[in-house]
């Protein structure tokens, strides 16, 4: 049986009347997050606006939540999320807010209950880091961005 994290949710007075974050399918990695406005924004082509979801939330000790464009408005329109994913940490306790940009050719309308971004809440490990003089030899060694080709 799948576990389930419990996550408190806070409507804001923006947020009364939208539903809260939900997966679309029993399959849904990520549930949908509203744009939680009273009027209409129009992003021009290169604009970039801070749409509230609103709400708050409490995600439990050793989660994040993963914010990330939703792929048909990014194939559709050139709709995206910048700072992606972002990060939301287990302490946070302010709105959540999603960082739009609108890439395509033409200017994009967000209304009220439109979904805009998708929400993944994972499970995080913390790290702790030890100073080396050296590190152990791998076949890629220090191969960066496009070291492993671009095709085939």
């Amino acid at each position: 049986m799948k576990r389930v994290v419990r996550v408190g949710i806070q409507l804001l007075p923006e947020g009364q009347g939208l539903p809260l974050p939900s997966y679309m399918t029993p399959g849904s990695a990520g549930c949908d997050l509203y744009a939680a406005i009273n009027e209409a924004i129009t992003l021009q082509p290169g604009q970039r606006s801070l749409i509230p979801a609103g709400f708050c939330m409490a995600l439990p000790a050793g989660f994040e939540a993963q914010i990330r464009p939703r792929s048909g408005l990014a194939m559709k329109y050139g709709v995206t999320c910048l700072n992606s994913p972002g990060t939301i940490d287990a302490d946070y306790r302010g709105p959540v807010c999603v960082l739009i940009i609108n890439h395509g050719q033409e200017p994009f309308v967000i209304q009220r209950g439109d979904r805009i971004a998708q929400m993944v809440v994972v499970q995080v490990e913390r790290a702790e880091f030890d100073q080396a003089d050296a590190l152990d030899a791998t076949v890629r060694a220090t191969g960066g961005f496009g070291s492993t080709g671009s095709r085939g």
